[in-house]
């Protein structure tokens, strides 16, 4: 196993740069997830560390050793993609043993790994098959294993479950946290999928325009987002986002709404309240005027405009709620869970 660096880390396409001076710490062992919106780099990012796209500067470390030159084979690392990258004509156990093959490893001890590979997986049964012969699911696993039996330093996975349904989606990523965590494999996974980045990562790395917004616990990213984007990209759904004047302890904001706040903050500010951390009071300050509901089941989104302005607004309620079209709602929160940015660079304020 081995921790993985990346130091300063720049990638530009002639004098156009996509990724901007990223730099972060990967322990031995840790599962890192790196996410981000379409666009933002994070491909890109994995496969510089792969050795698939050339570094402009900075550098690339696994272990003790900088990789920046070293081919994409000589890296010790395995790649899982998004489109599985199995061979049609082969079976599952050829697929399976070809990369050990071309290494020259001995056929026992490939067969070994192989069945080793299965079992964990829970694929054995279909070793003698062909990639068109199984599932999603399964294309997925067999691409897994064949990660697996190279028995590398590194895991690296590339939106590898971008082409399942909802449900397989969930399923898939908790065996791929139970694998990593059996397996105690330093791994980077990449998703534009916040949820799946939340249930996944040991810690998330957030790009925005190739850009690293911020580098931490899932907790941490929930309960203290360092920037606008972050709030607002984590969590859902999404944060809501108010313009707001802070004066004293005091947040005003809407046509004539006012909350108390424990942040020292003056002048212009967005302030931040999850729709999970309203509470239904119609004493309550923050008053909306409801466009649509939708019954989730366990919970229910109240959808609508905050009173004197154009701005949305969506709260989360437990349970069934029952709320008329045009209907006037009010809410309030407790200070602990108000979050408050600069209206100009979109930066958390602290304190």
């Amino acid at each position: 196993m081995a921790s993985i660096t990346m130091k300063d880390l720049v990638k530009a396409y002639g004098n156009v740069e996509v990724l901007h001076h990223v730099a972060g710490e990967i322990e031995d062992g840790e599962l890192i997830v790196i996410v981000g919106p379409s666009g933002c780099g994070k491909s890109t990012l994995l496969r510089m560390i792969a050795g698939l796209e050339t570094i402009t500067s900075g550098d690339v470390k696994i272990g003790d050793k900088i990789v920046n030159d070293l081919e994409p084979a000589e890296r010790d690392i395995a790649m899982v993609f998004q489109n599985y990258a199995l061979y049609p004509h082969m079976s599952v156990r050829e697929n399976m043993a070809y990369g050990l093959k071309i290494r020259k490893i001995a056929k026992d001890e490939i067969e070994q790994r192989v069945q080793e590979a299965a079992d964990i997986l829970e694929i054995r049964e279909y070793l003698d098959r062909k990639p068109r012969q199984l599932s999603g699911g399964q294309r997925q696993r067999v691409a897994m294993g064949r990660a697996i039996v190279r028995n590398p330093q590194v895991f690296l996975f590339d939106e590898p479950l971008s082409n399942l349904d909802a449900k397989l989606r969930v399923q898939m990523r908790l065996e791929i946290r139970k694998l990593q965590q059996r397996l105690g494999v330093t791994s980077i996974y990449v998703t534009h999928d916040q949820v799946e980045a939340m249930t996944l990562g040991d810690r998330l790395m957030v790009l925005n325009g190739g850009y690293v917004e911020q580098f931490g616990t899932p907790i941490e990213l929930y309960n203290r987002p360092a920037t606008l984007f972050v709030a607002g990209f984590i969590g859902s759904p999404s944060m809501n986002f108010l313009p707001a004047t802070a004066d004293s302890g005091i947040l005003k904001f809407g046509k004539a709404a006012s909350i108390p706040s424990a942040n020292h903050a003056a002048g212009a500010v967005t302030l931040g309240i999850r729709p999970e951390h309203l509470v239904h009071d119609d004493a309550g300050p923050i008053k909306i005027t409801v466009q649509m509901s939708e019954h989730l089941g366990a919970n229910t989104l109240i959808h609508g405009v905050l009173e004197g302005t154009d701005t949305d607004f969506v709260a989360s309620m437990l349970g069934h709620v029952t709320a008329d079209p045009g209907s006037t709602m009010s809410f309030s929160a407790l200070t602990e869970n108000l979050h408050i940015f600069d209206a100009a660079s979109g930066k958390r304020i602290e304190g």
